[in-house]
């Protein structure tokens, strides 16, 4: 088998016979009949070469034909079939291949009417395309991240001055947004995110992905909207560090249902240091904050100013290091994982505000629900399938998380904005 290019996106695959003899199969052949399965990769076009040694028969008219059938058409497709030229005997299939699988190809040799030889036993394996995703440590890389570091402690150190002890105590009394909370990120999203692999018919590898990332947690910028959008920081906070918590012992209970569904493999690793590590970053800046307030009420005042354009300026920086760290997936990607990637966060976001109106919350804990559904932690989901899978599906799969980061925090830049318009346009009643 021999692969020669002929563009970026596609391949010619050639298979040449080469000689030896074939008891069962007298005429046909494919390759020099050592092997009767082929690899070709995924979304390219390319021409296979049949041999013949059929001849025809004194009594026949024309030449011999071909007939290609693929029995897996969605994986494998025949285009045309051609006679190879200068009296050389075989034919020239040409195929494209769809998604990763396995097709079994039918090939039939005809003298006029006369079914001269029938072959089943040839097939195709369509190889998953390896699509280059930014290693993990690339993410420490990114010069933007070290100009936004101490922006992002200051900005958490003033999200704990935010911390109100009475909130914290009618939490703990009445956990309802809590509870929903956990509720939609952990049972509501990830069933919406297999439905929808199931819907948009993902392949496996994109499938695994999307249900891995509506299954993680919410994400650590889930308070900074809340505070942009008229949320309860308090709840916002308490909401991320526990479900951030509950991802170490919910996330493979999840997966165990799902990847039973997907027939994925077994054995989800999660990464408890990263999630210590997740919960050390925002809860030490925060502890700051929230002693600040109480030993320093003037430092205390001058983060609650600095509050919100921080936040501001964190969510346009946290949106530009995103897109530069996905622009290589944002090139693979394919239309359906973009839509599935655009519905993610907002599906989230009605999901938790309709639950929370259900139980008859006030407004900001409803913006605050909802904003904890519809953002999730994509950073941890990566991680996960990057230590899960094996390179090739790996890849693949870390389509999702890249494109719900990506959407999820458009979208909520576009409700920032929006937001801030409305009331500078239809500025709120004064007292």
């Amino acid at each position: 088998m021999v692969q020669v290019p002929i563009s970026m996106a596609s391949w010619l695959l050639l298979l040449l016979l080469v000689g030896g003899s074939c008891v069962e199969a007298p005429y046909l052949s494919v390759g020099d009949g050592s092997a009767l399965e082929f690899e070709f990769p995924e979304r390219s076009r390319g021409i296979m070469v049949v041999s013949s040694r059929y001849g025809g028969n004194s009594t026949g008219t024309g030449q011999p034909r071909l007939r290609v059938a693929s029995l897996a058409p969605d994986v494998l497709a025949v285009e045309n079939i051609s006679a190879l030229c200068c009296g050389a005997s075989g034919f020239l299939v040409a195929i494209r291949s769809g998604p990763a699988g396995l097709a079994p190809l039918q090939l039939r040799l005809l003298d006029r009417q006369h079914l001269v030889e029938e072959r089943c036993d040839y097939r195709v394996r369509v190889a998953a395309a390896v699509v280059p995703v930014p290693a993990l440590g690339h993410f420490s890389e990114n010069p933007v991240l070290y100009v936004l570091l101490p922006l992002i402690f200051l900005n958490k150190c003033a999200f704990g001055c935010k911390v109100e002890a009475e909130a914290l105590r009618g939490l703990a009394r009445r956990p309802q947004p809590v509870l929903l909370g956990i509720v939609g990120q952990f049972v509501a999203m990830p069933l919406y995110g297999y439905l929808l692999s199931w819907a948009l018919a993902l392949p496996q590898g994109l499938a695994l992905g999307l249900v891995i990332t509506c299954s993680s947690p919410g994400g650590g910028g889930g308070y900074l909207y809340s505070l942009l959008l008229g949320g309860d920081v308090t709840l916002a906070i308490s909401m991320t560090l526990l479900s951030t918590v509950a991802a170490a012992g919910l996330m493979p209970l999840s997966w165990a249902l799902y990847g039973r569904l997907l027939s994925a493999p077994p054995g989800l690793h999660v990464p408890v240091g990263k999630i210590l590590g997740t919960l050390l970053f925002i809860a030490a800046p925060i502890s700051t904050g929230i002693v600040i307030k109480c030993k320093l009420p003037r430092v205390a005042r001058l983060l609650l100013l600095l509050l919100k354009p921080f936040s501001f300026l964190l969510l346009l920086g946290g949106l530009a290091m995103a897109y530069h760290m996905g622009a290589v997936i944002l090139a693979e990607a394919q239309a359906p994982v973009v839509l599935a990637g655009l519905t993610v966060p907002a599906v989230g976001l009605l999901l938790g505000y309709g639950l929370a109106a259900g139980l008859g919350l006030p407004g900001p804990h409803r913006r605050t629900v909802a904003i904890e559904v519809g953002v999730q932690n994509s950073l941890l989901a990566l991680a996960v399938l990057q230590l899960s899978f094996r390179r090739h599906q790996a890849d693949m799969a870390s389509q999702a998380p890249f494109v719900v980061a990506l959407s999820g925090t458009s979208e909520m830049l576009i409700l920032v904005l929006g937001n801030l318009l409305y009331q500078r346009l239809w500025p709120p009643p004064g007292p």
